[in-house]
């Protein structure tokens, strides 16, 4: 470690408020509390101007969570525009522009924020870490803009080399980068349901002076001597791809121990061409972080076909079991379980069990007779029924239900089929990148989700080639799995109106209690009126329907003034909430949805809550490019 690394890092986490390499969510400022919330104003609004014009396919989205340094906010758009504003009026003091192209199709479209990082070096002492969407990480320097020239070839690294990468666009980075004194881990996001052989999953550990590769370390296991090789049958280690650290990795710089989750091997539903458990995939990883050697790992999903990937940054905090104070990591899954594991020697705190869970009928298929239980849960695992069918109207309702009759649906982990499968949570569902907050103080953690199921369809290739060819599945996501018998069809569980099919609430936050895994509380979360077919005034979202939540994605910020500070439904509005009871003390009417998870800092004596504020094409609600801010009078 360079002299002075660790001294100047740890400086800089003691002066920020706004420091979260815990993944932690929560921050002590209690300026904003319980008592004075309802007088939350906007203090100012920040627009950047990136809408996605010009990019092709799949709309881009807004999501980063800020970071505040000295006086200033820093930020990444969807098209990697890195801006640094100033955190008291909203004044831009420069901008970044990587130049993405714009003529080619991108896998992902989302950049989820920056990093910073503080050394005793003479160039660029301070640096904004920044990963792109064609596979570049980024130094530059906090106080310019400008490029770092002592980082990889004058402030850029290509991440992408031997990886398998395909195409541009295929391969990106949309997390921040984990942060320690002397080297910085980044992951990667990739298209994994295009094909069995796709772009590596390396997860790198780089010098931050020099970009310089440390170690790296590969969720599919390469070489025949680690214990995980044996769950991957034949040559499958060797030619899938993906099982990549797409959410934001944590660390732990005291243990130095790297917190990795990662998501499914290609491709996501089906794994005939990768028989066997599938080790380190779909997993939490502790690494070590001097040499990248996997020091212990749980896997929370066996031989994944549902796209059940570690969705969220591993939060690092404190449980205190039976007197004892327990160094504690806490995943959140779209499966809807909540897991917490001993950050030192990965035994389970919540009970695990292994239960019996449906078998593929699918030919050249084997799906793993077992899956892990988490005793804590908060989405329905149980089978998808006509009594659980939804509808405004009798067609409605029984379309719905039609579907229902025709598919198979024995609960949670059915795995897809030739007639249609019910995934419930779905792939979109449970827990997703917003995570989970939590108060170590308190022993109080809160997280918002989704109730909203998927429908999965398997084809011979023919037959899929012909659906592709004919357009005969308006509204559904073909995908080629090629390297397999089959090609994938999906789409989310809505009616003809566009509503979810099954019974409401479709959204729901819940606060659990550390200590035991109880459910404290938990509420419908959010209001229709911005995702029914027809419009629906305010007061009627608010009374006739407010039992029935909406589909989020974004998470929450606890903070020691006992409240919750949350975006994330796709009702247009930001809210703080009691953390202790779940009660609404404040609600603000957003441009569109803010798909995002907020921050908080002070600044010259007076606490601000940050939200970035971006829509989600993929989720239907319009672009935004707000940075709002908010505050006390």
């Amino acid at each position: 470690m360079r002299p002075g690394y660790r001294l100047i890092l740890l400086l800089f986490i003691s002066l920020t408020s706004q420091a979260d390499e815990d993944g932690s969510q929560y921050s002590r400022l209690d300026q904003i509390n319980t008592g004075n919330a309802s007088q939350v104003e906007l203090a100012f609004s920040h627009r950047n101007g990136d809408l996605g014009r010009g990019f092709p396919g799949k709309g881009h989205s807004f999501q980063a969570t800020p970071v505040y340094w000295q006086g200033a906010l820093y930020f990444s758009t969807s098209a990697n525009l890195v801006i640094a504003i100033d955190a008291g009026s909203g004044t831009e003091r420069w901008r970044f522009d990587p130049q993405l192209p714009r003529d080619i199709g991108y896998s992902e479209s989302a950049s989820r924020g920056v990093a910073l990082w503080h050394g005793d070096v003479e160039t660029c002492p301070n640096r904004v870490f920044h990963g792109t969407l064609t596979g570049h990480l980024y130094a530059l320097d906090a106080a310019s803009g400008k490029p770092c020239s002592d980082f990889g070839d004058n402030g850029r690294v290509d991440l992408g080399i031997d990886i398998r990468n395909r195409r541009t666009g295929d391969y990106s980075v949309t997390s921040p980068v984990a942060v320690l004194a002397d080297r910085i881990i980044v992951g990667s996001a990739i298209g994994d349901n295009g094909a069995v052989e796709l772009e590596q999953g390396i997860v790198r550990a780089l010098d931050p002076v020099t970009g310089e590769l440390l170690w790296q370390w590969d969720p599919i296991p390469s070489s025949p001597e680690d214990p995980a090789s044996s769950t991957w049958q034949g040559q499958s280690a060797s030619l899938t791809g993906a099982a990549n650290a797409w959410a934001p990795i944590s660390v732990d710089p005291v243990r130095r121990l790297v917190f990795i989750p990662t998501s499914s091997p290609s491709p996501d539903f089906y794994g005939g061409e990768r028989l066997g458990d599938n080790h380190y995939a779909n997993s939490l990883v502790a690494l070590d972080a001097d040499s990248g050697e996997v020091t212990w790992f749980r896997q929370l999903v066996h031989h994944d076909v549902w796209d059940y990937d570690v969705p969220a940054e591993p939060t690092l905090t404190t449980i205190r079991r039976e007197g004892q104070n327990l160094p504690a990591v806490v995943v959140v899954t779209k499966t809807g379980m909540v897991f917490a594991f001993h950050r030192e020697t990965g035994e389970p705190i919540y009970t695990i069990n292994e239960q019996r869970v449906p078998a593929s009928t699918v030919p050249g298929e084997t799906t793993s007779p077992t899956q892990p239980m988490s005793s804590v849960a908060l989405a329905s695992q149980a089978p998808v029924t006509v009594d659980d069918a939804f509808g405004l109207l009798y067609f409605d309702k029984a379309g719905c239900e039609d579907i229902i009759r025709q598919s198979r649906s024995e609960g949670i982990f059915t795995p897809p089929s030739f007639e249609g499968t019910i995934e419930s949570p779905g792939w979109a569902g449970g827990m997703n990148w917003g995570g989970i907050a939590t108060d170590a103080d308190t022993q109080l953690a809160i997280t918002n989700f989704t109730n909203m199921p998927g429908l999965i369809q398997l084809l011979p290739r023919t037959a899929w080639e012909t659906a592709v060819r004919n357009q005969s599945m308006p509204g559904w996501q073909l995908t080629a799995m090629a390297g397999t018998p089959y090609g994938m069809a999906r789409r989310i569980f809505l009616s003809d109106l566009g509503l979810p099919c099954t019974q409401p609430p479709w959204g729901e936050i819940a606060a659990i209690d550390l200590s035991s895994g109880r459910t404290v509380w938990r509420r419908p979360f959010g209001t229709v009126r911005d995702l029914s077919p027809v419009p629906i005034p305010g007061f009627l979202a608010d009374t006739l329907f407010a039992d029935w939540g909406v589909p989020n994605l974004g998470g929450p910020l606890m903070t020691a003034g006992g409240i919750t500070f949350i975006g994330a439904t796709l009702d247009y509005h930001a809210r703080i909430i009691d953390s202790q009871t779940g009660d609404e003390l404040w609600r603000y009417r957003l441009p569109t949805s803010a798909n995002s998870t907020p921050m908080t800092y002070l600044h010259e004596g007076r606490q601000h809550l940050a939200l970035a504020v971006g829509g989600h094409s993929g989720a239907g609600t319009p672009a935004g490019d707000y940075l709002m801010v908010f505050a006390l009078p």
